[in-house]
């Protein structure tokens, strides 16, 4: 069977150019790898969400029942542009300089559109290793979409060997990175006129208070530090990136959530971070306000919760990039991914992907063409691997 065939470049032209902002459907870029896959007699499984308004694609090249196959896994979310100083359309991707330029040119589409246009050279190795992409759904959000794909896996397909995630690195080898947390913390105050101070919950003063709170603690993050030496920041980190309360100047402002999360070292523990906010927030901070108005309240819910990914001993997908790519010097790094969700599923996994993370989530965001290069270098070993294993 013969299907269309790409190049990288025009692989990634096509890619960037579907709007995959995590508030929006994934369908229509997973229709089109879909089809394209079809095209060349590759087996496709879609996982949906609950809604079917998005999907993770798993497919396999090669035998379909053979456990130890290679994953090559990515994201097809990208995050908003809103408010971002573009000097052309996000979702076109431009040439200039030998870089490329578009919205998830570098996280992490890129690494996507190397590994389908190798598709056909995948196909042709006839391997007895099977290749299986995964591509999934809200990374940009929490990790979601991975745990349904992985689940899926679990219970109904062969148990993959290993893993290679293709967030930008650099195409250096990454064994570790940190977990993350987030969190919504709703606060309820009591509405009064402004120049009555005294008979309002002002829900704006409460959240800087917690707000305040949460920064003592990571100035303690931050002192005690990383004892592995291998994380930059190297400390857990805690920020807090969104806002809202309030309605009028002169009116004590009844409601105000913020947003907020920490990135936490591999040996860190998670559950004393959050019992001591929580501790703060109901022992020390609440009472007094419940003493001026019974409404008065401070809930926060976990949202999103992906876990650190750790360096393992003989760790076959390490063994595999470092025959790839002769590097023997395994980064870590502090944004989270997959690799954890894998992992943590007994599915081994390091992460190995073109551009650089100093791009991502910026106006202009890019991807050098010489880190395409290095990944369709690699992609082309990775096919002559699978050719000569059993």
């Amino acid at each position: 069977m013969t299907g269309q065939t790409f190049s990288t470049i025009e692989m990634l032209t096509r890619l960037v150019a579907f709007d995959t902002t995590s508030r929006n459907s994934n369908l229509a870029l997973i229709a089109f790898v879909r089809d394209y896959l079809a095209g060349h007699g590759v087996a496709v499984t879609l996982i949906h969400n609950e809604a079917k308004t998005k999907a993770n694609l798993y497919a396999t090249i090669g035998p379909q029942d053979k456990p130890g196959g290679i994953v090559l896994s990515g994201h097809t979310d990208v995050v908003p542009v809103d408010g971002q100083d573009w000097t052309g359309d996000p979702f076109t991707v431009e040439a200039r300089d030998g870089r490329l330029f578009g919205r998830g040119t570098a996280d992490m589409k890129g690494f996507i559109a190397a590994a389908l246009a190798h598709v056909p050279q995948f196909v042709a190795a006839r391997a007895e290793t099977p290749i299986h992409l995964a591509l999934s759904y809200d990374e940009e959000i929490g990790c979601v979409g991975v745990h349904g794909m992985v689940a899926h896996i679990g219970a109904h397909l062969p148990r993959p060997r290993l893993v290679l995630v293709g967030e930008p690195t650099g195409m250096k080898l990454v064994n570790a990175h940190k977990g993350i947390r987030s969190f919504v913390t709703q606060v309820t105050g009591s509405e009064a006129h402004s120049s009555n101070v005294h008979l309002g919950v002002n829900a704006v003063e409460v959240a800087a208070r917690l707000i305040g709170f949460l920064g003592e603690l990571r100035d303690e993050m931050r002192v005690r530090g990383d004892a592995s030496g291998r994380f930059d920041p190297p400390y857990t980190s805690i920020h807090v990136g969104v806002i809202r309360g309030g309605t009028a100047l002169n009116i004590i402002p009844r409601e105000c959530r913020f947003h907020w999360e920490f990135r936490a070292l591999p040996d860190q523990d998670e559950e004393a971070i959050i019992d001591r906010f929580n501790h703060f927030a109901r022992e020390v901070v609440l009472p007094p306000l419940r003493e001026i108005s019974a409404e008065a309240d401070i809930v926060t819910t976990p949202q999103a919760a992906v876990p650190p990914l750790v360096p393992l001993d003989d760790c076959p997908a390490e063994a595999l990039v470092r025959a790839l790519t002769g590097d023997n010097a395994p980064l870590a790094v502090a944004y989270g991914t997959e690799a954890g969700i894998f992992q943590r599923a007994d599915i081994p996994a390091v992460i190995c992907g073109p551009g650089s993370i100093d791009q991502a989530h910026k106006p202009d965001e890019f991807i050098a063409l010489a880190e395409l290069d290095a990944c369709d270098r690699f992609l082309t070993k990775l096919a002559a691997h699978i050719s000569t294993v059993t």
